[in-house]
């Protein structure tokens, strides 16, 4: 036991609370939170202000746990979107690492950092843990979505496998210049970008200690496509404060309520829920929870406002929550929490969330999504992408309030006693992990 007291852990998320609220930086923030308790843990993350110089480097603590510091790194989003390496974050991070002398460093994402931190680590031979949290390492755009798909193809098209040529074609031709006499010149530059950015993504790659998946359907499309070891790879789900999740009271009087909790993006299919809203028949409303992103938020304003007067008025936009109070800000005020990602979701939190809270979930039949609900055990499916499909398990639970109600009651079918992981249990795990390395 005296060992892990003297454990020093850096956290790598490109993004960290509250400054990012998405589900890998609320993730990282618990699981720094309870691996706080017992070890001496740092955060190198990142901020976007373009008021101060790039790469500027600044210290803070956790807002909630003080004895958790933050490195935080600017690096202005409108600039380096596409760009995966900085040698200027690289030589922070390598000053850091000597300052701080980890024993173990934890990514859990690099989009938007710089990818050749990892060997930064591997010169001061230091053990390097990586949880997936999408599929970013085997698609350069981290949701197998394609950005400018085929003419007849649908919008925001799902894609099937990682290919050079195909990225630059149904991702990347926005960049193109436009000129038909340049289409092929562009073309060769960017398949050759994706090339070179898949090749080095596998040199680093080799040099993680440990990868974890957080659901068996990531570990999976790892293996089997992605060719990782499996000897490299293990399944743990996600932990959870459940403290946070406890004393759900709905607040009485108000029609069936559907919520929805994610960012403002065309992969979160918001858009379907709005236009499936707009087709149930009864009384019920619809909670929006979530930080605005401009002309997505407006875009998505105009759906609304698109739809009958009486539905117009059913819908009610909400800002962004603390996850902390997820209870009393959301789920209190919720009967049924919809998750309608177009992009093949790995392991939603918010569906974690619900479970334990005794939320009834409708959620799409694919990926992580439908491994942690199952059609009318505990929750209630729909088929991906289908607006109608939705609407119609949406419809159930309006005509039948009871039905969500026992649903929700059934909570998390992988344990035995129907509840999500808990956080302390998870950090354990993670523990292991840390001395199988460190």
């Amino acid at each position: 036991q005296w060992y892990l007291h003297e454990m020093k852990i850096l956290k790598v998320i490109h993004g960290y609370p509250p400054l990012y609220n998405a589900g890998s930086e609320v993730y990282s923030q618990m699981l720094c939170h309870g691996l706080s308790k017992n070890h001496e843990v740092h955060v190198f993350t990142r901020e976007e202000n373009p008021f101060v110089k790039d790469f500027e480097l600044r210290e803070a603590s956790d807002a909630l746990m003080p004895n958790i510091k933050l490195h935080i790194v600017n690096i202005p989003l409108e600039k380096y979107r596409y760009q995966y390496r900085h040698a200027e974050v690289d030589k922070i991070f390598a000053d850091l690492l000597l300052k701080i002398k980890p024993n173990i460093v934890h990514i859990g994402h690099l989009n938007h950092l710089s990818t050749s931190m990892v060997w930064e680590a591997e010169k001061q031979n230091i053990p390097l843990i990586y949880t997936l949290h999408d599929y970013w390492l085997m698609c350069p755009r981290g949701q197998f979505i394609q950005r400018n798909p085929p003419q007849n193809d649908a919008l925001w098209a799902l894609c099937d496998s990682q290919e050079d040529k195909k990225c630059a074609v149904n991702c990347y031709s926005g960049y193109f210049s436009g000129a038909e006499g340049e289409a092929s010149t562009d073309l060769n530059y960017w398949t050759d970008w994706v090339g070179r950015r898949m090749t080095h993504i596998r040199d680093i790659l080799k040099n993680i200690n440990c990868f974890i998946a957080p659901s068996k359907y990531l570990y999976q499309r790892y293996v089997q496509e992605f060719g990782l070891p499996k000897e490299k790879i293990l399944y743990l789900d996600y932990g959870f404060d459940l403290k946070r999740l406890q004393n759900r009271k709905r607040v009485l009087g108000e029609p069936f309520t559907f919520g929805y909790i994610g960012t403002h993006i065309p992969a979160k299919g918001i858009q379907h829920l709005i236009s499936a809203f707009g087709l149930l028949k009864g009384r019920c409303q619809l909670r929006i929870w979530g930080r605005p992103r401009m002309q997505n938020t407006d875009a998505l304003r105009s759906l609304v406002a698109s739809l009958p007067l009486e539905i117009q008025n059913s819908v009610h936009w909400l800002s962004e929550y603390r996850n902390e109070h997820i209870i009393t800000d959301v789920f209190n005020l919720t009967d049924c929490i919809v998750v309608p990602s177009i992009w093949v979701e790995n392991s939603p939190l918010v569906i974690h969330e619900a479970l334990q809270a005794e939320v009834a979930v409708i959620t799409a039949n694919v990926g992580g999504m439908a491994e942690y609900i199952q059609h009318e055990k505990n929750g209630l499916l729909f088929e991906h992408r289908n607006v109608n499909s939705l609407a119609m398990q949406m419809q159930r639970l309006v005509n039948n309030p009871d039905e969500a109600r026992r649903l929700g009651t059934i909570g998390y079918l992988q344990s035995d006693d129907a509840n999500i992981p808990n956080l302390d249990a998870h950090v354990d795990a993670i523990e292991d992990i840390y001395r199988k390395f460190a």
